[in-house]
């Protein structure tokens, strides 16, 4: 009888002090020589941070007082472009959710959409909608910034030490966020303690990296990095700029100093961003012809467009009468046209920046959360561009890896698991995720030949299957077979090869942006590869001719669900070598 609850063995902790007494490094003849470059780039390291995080970022509560009345990041290297920006969070298939919007948005104020770099998993949430209970559009915007930041700065800090980079990168091919583990091409993985700095230090990467290496975890990667939005520049849909070529241009940086390791470069560049995060993130408020600060949320607005109703109309979803004396709120939330808010004639119309929060939206109870714009018929174009966003693939190198696995790893019909088991409410629906995917194989076993092949796509690491439906399958090898991706060198080889064709700075639709972007090329060229696992994932699933049981509530199976119903595993790609 197979086990459909929850009950896992405790993992081992790994003894520390017992691994280190068994095994003594030996000093080399570099020990003294590694001692004296690690006091050295120490001091760098601490010369680093020791520039406050607040200039970095602008999350202070008072107003900055060194921004210049003249706002001289108002005018851009781009003149008569208008922009649109907004602050995406929580997990990849939210923000995906959000870039589909930003993209609509875009569209029909006819600016130009600043992508963003794919933030860190639910570095920045927003909160609850239903609840009423939201970060504010300037905290959310403030918050994004702060982490983008994070992410400029720690690629920076890549280019400080190429010695420790290039010796790391000869024998680590990847960190694995699940396991909070570093896979490496010499040994087998290795904890982060300072077991770590014992096995690598005889592989020729010194002590004096360490310190560097924890520091530089972090990556910037674009939306467009991952996502292909090639079809929609084309067609002259939407315009877009990379979010580090505008920022080069609206902070005014110069691009010949971002990965220069003197102090003076440096200092520069902090005063830079520390005046055009504030003002981008719209501490100040408005300025005129400048920003416009997009200060309505889901709490009190639900944007449209064409639905024929009158602008500012009360939305049929309100905080009930217990919500609002229980929290002591007294939101109302109104229907309003965003293209008569906003565009032409507006008080927005002239500002070159529009700066949205969140742009997340969702069916609830009848309404939308936030965007209800679910056709245009009166414009075209408008329409043409909501039905493109419906499905926007990931570009062809990661298409190409999902499909080369399940044609050469699987080499069979299979069916595709996503099993979500850990994250926020998940964890408590176990029995409800396995139920779902036993009725499938039950219905599989009885239709088909043995054994059934499963592509499995969970967050529950493989150790810790024991006890569980996972377990129960995996030992029953004369009816199922299972397959799964982990971190390996198949993985690495497609992040090597999307890092190398850095779709996110070569898509520019702004032909006054190209010289920002060839520096960026020049200068910064990307370090450490993306993690592509999750996107290799979801493409497998779209090809898994069986079917697919997803977790309910999950959005990565929603995006595949869309992935499947739009034909993704037929896209025509690159033949993958």
């Amino acid at each position: 009888m197979f086990n459909l609850n929850r009950t896992i063995a405790t993992p081992k902790l790994w003894n520390k002090k017992k691994s280190l007494q068994q095994q003594q490094p030996r000093r080399s003849p570099f020990f003294f020589l590694s001692l004296s470059l690690l006091s050295l780039l120490v001091f760098f390291f601490l010369t680093y941070i020791s520039i406050p995080k607040s200039l970095f970022s602008t999350s202070s509560k008072t107003v900055n007082a060194a921004l210049s009345p003249q706002y001289p990041h108002c005018t851009t290297q781009i003149p008569g472009e208008k922009f649109l920006w907004y602050a995406p969070h929580s997990g990849f298939s939210n923000q995906l959710s959000e870039f589909k919007n930003a993209i609509l948005m875009a569209g029909i104020l006819n600016r130009t959409l600043i992508v963003p770099p794919i933030l860190d998993h639910h570095a920045v949430v927003l909160g609850s909608c239903p609840k009423f209970r939201v970060q504010s559009a300037k905290e959310i915007r403030l918050s994004v910034w702060d982490h983008i930041n994070e992410l400029i700065r720690s690629e920076r800090l890549l280019c400080f030490n190429r010695l420790c980079s290039t010796l790391w990168r000869q024998h680590v091919v990847k960190f694995d966020w699940r396991s909070q583990r570093y896979i490496t091409r010499d040994i087998q993985e290795s904890s982060i303690t300072n077991q770590l700095q014992y096995w690598l230090t005889p592989f020729g990467v010194p002590s004096f990296c360490f310190v560097y290496i924890f520091t530089s975890l972090c990556r910037y990667v674009s939306m467009a990095d991952i996502i292909d939005i090639s079809s929609l520049l084309s067609s002259s849909l939407v315009r877009a700029i990379d979010f580090r070529v505008f920022v080069s241009l609206w902070c005014g940086l110069n691009m010949d100093l971002v990965c220069s390791n003197e102090l003076n470069a440096q200092q520069s560049m902090v005063g830079s961003l520390r005046q055009c995060g504030s003002l981008l993130s719209g501490i100040d408020g408005n300025i005129d012809r400048c920003l416009f600060a997009v200060d309505e949320d889901c709490r009190t607005t639900v944007w449209t467009y064409q639905n024929d109703e009158v602008d500012g109309v009360l939305d049929s979803f309100q905080p009930d009468e217990q919500l609002k004396n229980k929290k002591k709120i007294s939101y109302v939330r109104r229907r309003r046209n965003v293209y008569k808010t906003l565009g032409p004639g507006s008080e927005a119309e002239s500002a070159t920046v529009l700066a949205f929060g969140s742009l997340f939206t969702a069916p609830y109870k009848g309404s939308d959360l936030y965007i209800d714009i679910q056709k245009a018929p009166g414009d075209l174009k408008i329409k043409s561009l909501i039905k493109k966003i419906e499905f926007l693939p990931f570009v062809p190198e990661i298409i190409s890896s999902g499909k080369q696995f399940a044609m050469q790893s699987i080499k069979a019909p299979f069916l595709c698991a996503q099993l979500r088991l850990l994250d926020g409410q998940f964890k408590n629906h176990w029995k409800a995720t396995f139920l779902g995917l036993k009725q499938k194989l039950d219905s599989l076993r009885q239709a088909g030949s043995r054994p059934i092949h499963i592509f499995v796509m969970t967050d529950l690491p493989q150790g810790n299957w024991t006890g569980s439906y996972l377990g129960d399958l995996a030992r029953d090898s004369a009816n199922f077979k299972l397959y799964f991706l982990r971190e390996d060198l198949f993985v690495m080889k497609t992040a090597k090869k999307l890092a190398l064709a850095g779709h996110g700075l070569r898509f520019e639709s702004v032909p006054a942006s190209l010289d920002a972007v060839a520096k960026l090329e020049k200068h910064c060229s990307p370090d450490i590869v993306p993690d592509v696992l999750l996107y290799i994932e979801e493409t497998v699933c779209s090809c898994a001719s069986l079917g697919f049981v997803g977790t309910a509530g999950s959005t990565i199976a929603e995006t595949i669900e869309v992935m499947r119903k739009y034909g993704s595993c037929s896209i025509p790609t690159p033949t993958t070598s």
